[in-house]
């Protein structure tokens, strides 16, 4: 499996990039948030890959960051929902409006992307409940970025097994400005007397 390429982006013809990683050149399909992300041609790009091997072709895919392709192989398992259709509701949709969709199990923002009718859209809020929560956490490559004690909660919850939903109730029921353990404690405290 080639799980991540880096390389030098020679072109992209949407929706796909050519990429040369050490002399071989990657022909990669990429996700619209991810091709406006692409440097110019002829500078460095680092893309997370998934690869798909058929009968007829080996199709690799690429995305900017671990939770987009964390949802991408989500949807993939969907029955009837192939890499193209992933590729379009990722070209649609950013992961966390993706997973907020789901949790709210609303067919509205996925029927807006092209191609997903409401049947289609009704099946991946199905089959994808309880399994996007954790993609919207995902580490962007080069990603510096600092989570605030809020994330860190409700990462620790989602992990646990609660829902995006009943732990940003309980989250939101805490005092400001509460650190990652004491807040874990007290949602969970939470948690237990609404369930």
């Amino acid at each position: 499996m080639i799980g991540r390429i880096h390389g030098t982006l020679v072109l992209a013809n949407p929706p796909e990039i050519l990429v040369d990683a050490h002399g071989v050149g990657y022909e990669i399909s990429v996700p619209m948030s991810t091709l406006y992300e692409l440097p110019p041609p002829g500078q460095t790009v680092t893309l997370w890959t998934h690869l798909v091997v058929r009968e007829d072709a080996q199709l690799l895919y690429g995305f900017l960051t671990e939770s987009e392709r964390t949802a991408f192989r989500a949807m993939i398992r969907v029955s009837g929902i192939g890499p193209r259709m992933a590729l379009a509701v990722l070209s649609g949709l950013s992961v966390d409006d993706l997973s907020r969709a789901v949790a709210e199990q609303e067919t509205g923002r996925l029927t807006r992307v092209p191609g997903v009718g409401k049947k289609t859209a009704e099946r991946l809020l199905l089959e994808l409940k309880g399994k996007l929560a954790l993609a919207s956490s995902g580490i962007q490559i080069n990603d510096q970025a600092l989570f605030s004690s809020g994330d860190d909660i409700l990462r620790a919850l989602l992990a646990l097994g609660y829902s995006e939903k009943e732990s940003n109730a309980a989250i939101a029921k805490l005092p400001e400005g509460v650190n990652v353990n004491d807040g874990i404690r007290q949602a969970l405290k939470l948690l237990v007397r609404a369930g």
